[in-house]
């Protein structure tokens, strides 16, 4: 038996999440029914870095599974990519220690959030990107990020529904890139609670709009409560870029 780890990639427009459920389809259920064709109707259970929601797309999400197959690590990619729907590819996959774990081993993840900032609307770029026909002070976000940098506890930046009781996160690094057109909110931390990332990005969103000052996240912050922050920004704009162990 050997523990392989894969990276992934997905288009997280026609999944209802990574995390199986019953009558929607799923990431997850989709690489773990091409894994059961694989081993001649065996299942094989995958174990991911994290969920991701529905409409959320990966760059590089991580998983692992035990198999018994001898199969060499390099030759996964292809037997899985040639079995997977296409909007899911397999990146890469090496072997590792049994007592690895891609969840329970992470050491921080990066995600990034796409804002499309075009007053015309653009039907192809709907589902990759948030947009956001207005005006953008780049220099105020720029601003308000500072607050958000370090170690806090980021139950203002959580959705209500989370059921985690520490909720003390840190973020490591916090920029706002102009990339091709589009605004990206790029986040480097320890981990992020439920909706977090997509709370934040919704939040600074307004501090650019001018509905709030630069300096109300520190008030945020200690206010604790998720109804002094912003609107959850919507699903399509972000990427779980990069899984660090």
């Amino acid at each position: 038996m050997q523990r392989l780890k894969c990276t992934m990639a997905y288009d997280g427009t026609d999944f209802f999440g990574y995390q199986i459920q019953p009558n929607n389809r799923t990431v997850q259920e989709e690489v773990e029914n091409t894994l059961k064709k694989l081993h001649k109707g065996k299942d094989v259970k995958i174990f991911a870095s994290g969920r991701t929601d529905a409409g959320v797309h990966a760059k590089g999400q991580v998983f692992h599974f035990d198999t018994h197959l001898d199969i060499p690590a390099e030759k996964w990619p292809i037997a899985l990519n040639s079995m997977l729907p296409n909007d899911v590819a397999i990146l890469d996959a090496e072997k590792v220690e049994n007592e690895f774990h891609a969840r329970f081993d992470v050491k921080g993840k990066e995600y990034r959030y796409f804002i499309n900032p075009a007053t015309k609307r653009d039907p192809f770029s709907r589902n990759y990107s948030a947009s956001f026909p207005f005006p953008v002070d780049v220099v105020a976000i720029q601003e308000a990020m500072k607050s958000l940098v370090g170690t806090h506890d980021f139950t203002s930046f959580c959705s209500a529904k989370t059921e985690v009781e520490d909720k003390v996160r840190t973020i490591y690094e916090l920029e706002l890139i102009e990339e091709n057109g589009l605004l990206v909110f790029r986040f480097v931390g320890s981990g992020f609670l439920y909706n977090m990332v997509r709370i934040i990005s919704g939040t600074l969103l307004e501090v650019g709009n001018g509905k709030r000052m630069s300096s109300c996240i520190s008030e945020i912050i200690e206010k604790r409560d998720r109804i002094y922050a912003g609107k959850t920004a919507p699903a399509q704009g972000l990427y779980l870029w990069k899984v660090n162990y």
